[in-house]
């Protein structure tokens, strides 16, 4: 299987499957000298880990990182950096009724379309499980980064009831199960979740994300572009369906006149008046706030019964069993953050390549 790398400079391969004896991330080009133990990366894999609320899988993983090269002394030596992840609550038994069945709205059948071959036994490779390898591989690129830029994802929508920004209370993201910042708004997701459960379904949800402290120059004007180098890491992510940067598709709605992010003058730089852009032009970052989206469909792995057909091209109805979350969204928010956090430290060493 090809293409399990991202990055250009910075960039991490992930590996493993859903149900194997573990996973996780080698990342190449990471500089030397950088402060980095397992305790910088445990609280964003805890983040992300499963089984935290009634709200999502129970399959209960610590996600415990080894760190198993590229450090010496706590420090990075600027070779691979191996980051291993151990499996410990697999149930592949759950699996065994549909191994020769296709789920309809996940990648069986096009995984053996294209291979021939696949591993039924929660997806392999087209599970969820494997993002628990980029939020590892995340939290390197943050020490990267360093403290001046911060990175902050939350949702704003959930099975389409939206927060109402007027609430928006960045202390309450980290006070509920749903990363929301509209407390109200977390109210009524437990709700609608709670319903999907019962019902057998799920639902889906919107991300966003947003890094301050970027300073203007990164990216490039052509094919390196930062808000195609975010779109395609948001894209790559399970479930993603879609991404918007900054206004996304409301300024297709609107005029220029609207759109256009007027300038005054700063402090040693221009000051926007608006962000319309989401902190980019001309694929290359303004200073602004970096601003982006992600929309995430409803899991595909759900009880309700549902018309698919065998490997043999019989007609059959599957429900699938197991341990899922019922909106894959929620714990798709650190995933979301780790993803900008890797193009960023990409774009960053990508500037000073060219720029230092």
């Amino acid at each position: 299987m090809s293409h399990n790398s991202f990055g250009r400079i910075f960039r991490f391969a992930t590996w493993g499957e859903s149900h194997g004896p573990g996973l996780g991330a080698v990342i190449d080009g990471c500089p030397p000298g950088i402060a980095l133990e397992e305790s910088d990366i445990q609280p964003w894999m805890d983040k992300r880990r499963p089984g935290q609320s009634r709200y999502t899988t129970q399959r209960q993983e610590p996600d415990a990182v080894k760190i198993m090269s590229g450090v010496y002394e706590g420090r990075t030596t600027g070779t691979p950096i191996h980051l291993m992840i151990e499996n410990v609550d697999q149930r592949s038994k759950d699996y065994s009724e549909i191994a020769a069945k296709y789920r309809p709205g996940h990648a069986d059948y096009t995984y053996d379309a294209k291979y021939g071959f696949r591993d039924p036994r929660g997806g392999g490779r087209s599970s969820a499980r494997e993002t628990a390898a980029r939020v590892a591989a995340g939290a390197v690129a943050r020490k990267v980064l360093g403290e001046a830029i911060s990175i902050r994802a939350y949702l704003t929508e959930l099975g389409g009831i939206a927060i109402d920004r007027a609430r928006f209370d960045d202390a309450a993201i980290d006070a509920n199960s749903f990363f929301c910042p509209d407390p109200v708004a977390a109210s009524e997701w437990e709700a609608a979740v709670d319903g999907a459960r019962k019902d057998g379904n799920s639902l889906g949800a919107v991300a966003e994300c947003v890094a301050l402290g970027v300073p203007a120059g990164w990216g490039a004007p052509v094919y390196a572009k930062l808000d195609g180098e975010l779109a395609a890491a948001m894209m790559s992510i399970n479930a993603t369906k879609g991404v918007e940067i900054g206004n996304g598709f409301e300024a297709a709605r609107i005029s220029g006149s609207e759109n256009a992010d007027q300038m005054e003058p700063g402090n040693n730089e221009p000051r926007f008046l608006s962000n319309n852009a989401g902190g980019i032009l001309g694929g290359i970052s303004n200073g602004d706030a970096i601003v982006c989206r992600t929309a995430f469909k409803p899991t595909s792995s759900i009880l309700t019964p549902l018309k698919s057909v065998t490997k043999d091209g019989e007609a059959t109805e599957i429900s699938t069993k197991g341990r899922h979350d019922p909106c894959v969204g929620i714990r798709g928010v650190p995933v979301v953050e780790a993803m900008m956090a890797l193009v960023l430290a990409d774009q960053m060493l990508l500037h000073r390549a060219q720029c230092s």
